[in-house]
């Protein structure tokens, strides 16, 4: 029998660790348990990974749906890993599990926070590499019908942090289970800025030891400093905005994307703001990585959203871009979207 907790106590489940309280919360652990929640389940209700990605703007939440099936297998062939992890497992873990083994093609994504089945939803990436580039294909559990749908990667309409999962089908289901397809001969990714400088012949353990070394030496740790890590988008921008920024700003970081765009670093953009290391009464912009809004010690959501404002505006102000929130933002009543008021 699944067990639902109400009042159920949030704080641990959030990276900004603020307080929040859910009036029910389900965290089934097999496919049975799945189905005997969807019956009970009625909006508003929010999918909830490990809660690295999520902002609780207010004191009380919606209902709290986090699945947590485990379960890993592998089937291999000649060239190719075919390795199957369920929707419970730890992202980063399972990235150290294909490292030991010698599967090849996710070590670039090393230490990234949250679950895998939170990891296709974003598209989550790092260091040259999205998860799109590996994935065969996600199961996904339809709530309507009850029953499991496989998405090959084309049907998963991967983009920049972006994906079906989080759009059409965005609390129609959940996901179940991310297949990666892995290969067998080593070939590394050196392309991106700090990976650049290790030797040619460098082995995927190397690589993916740097990655932890880059990562911790830029994003503090929410275990210490409580933080979603990057807290905005990279803006994609037409070549002919890229132009204007540079004309002003000929030192701006900037990264080649298909037809013709542009990315931008979001850090950077906040940086060139005046931001870095900003506060705004217990909460600021970090004092090493502009990119990451950090809780010193507010126990309200709201602080962080007050605070994401002012950066947007700022960098609206200084560049005439607005930047888009990564992280998602959860009232009570469900997903909020970070908007401006025209009359600031």
């Amino acid at each position: 029998m699944m067990n639902m907790q109400s009042k159920y106590q949030l704080t641990q489940h959030n990276s900004f660790a603020f307080p929040a309280t859910c009036p029910a919360f389900y965290q089934p652990s097999s496919i049975d348990e799945l189905n005997e929640v969807v019956s009970r389940l009625s909006p508003p209700f929010y999918i909830l990974g490990e809660g690295s990605n999520t902002l609780f703007t207010e004191q009380t939440t919606s209902t709290i749906l986090q699945p947590n099936i485990k379960g890993i297998t592998v089937e291999e062939s000649e060239n190719f890993v075919f390795v199957s992890a369920k929707c419970g497992e730890n992202w980063h873990e399972l990235v150290n599990f294909c490292v030991e083994h010698e599967y090849y093609g996710v070590e670039n994504l090393a230490l990234i926070p949250g679950s895998v089945g939170a990891s296709p939803v974003q598209n989550i990436g790092a260091y040259g590499t999205e998860l799109a580039d590996v994935v065969e294909q996600v199961k996904w559990y339809d709530f309507k019908n009850k029953n499991i749908k496989t998405f090959d990667r084309s049907a998963c309409q991967f983009g920049y942090r972006d994906s079906i999962f989080k759009n059409s089908l965005a609390n129609k289901g959940v996901i179940v289970e991310v297949t990666l397809k892995l290969s067998r001969k080593w070939q590394a990714n050196l392309t991106y800025n700090g990976l650049d400088s290790l030797p040619k012949n460098v082995s995927s353990k190397d690589v993916f030891q740097q990655v932890i070394k880059l990562r911790q030496s830029k994003l503090p740790d929410p275990n210490k400093l409580p933080n979603a890590g990057s807290f905005f988008k990279n803006p994609i921008v037409s070549s002919e905005e890229f132009e204007r920024i540079k004309t002003l700003y000929c030192a701006v970081p900037s990264y080649p994307q298909k037809d013709n765009k542009i990315k931008l670093a979001a850090g950077w953009l906040i940086e060139q703001s005046g931001l870095k290391g900003f506060k705004l009464g217990d909460v600021g912009v970090d004092e090493t990585q502009a990119l990451v809004l950090v809780n010193y010690a507010s126990k309200n959501g709201q602080d962080i959203l007050q605070l994401a404002k002012h950066v947007q505006k700022t960098v609206l102000d200084k560049f005439d871009i607005m930047l888009q929130p990564e992280v998602r933002m959860l009232s009570k009543d469900g997903l909020i979207q970070l908007t401006l008021d025209k009359k600031a």
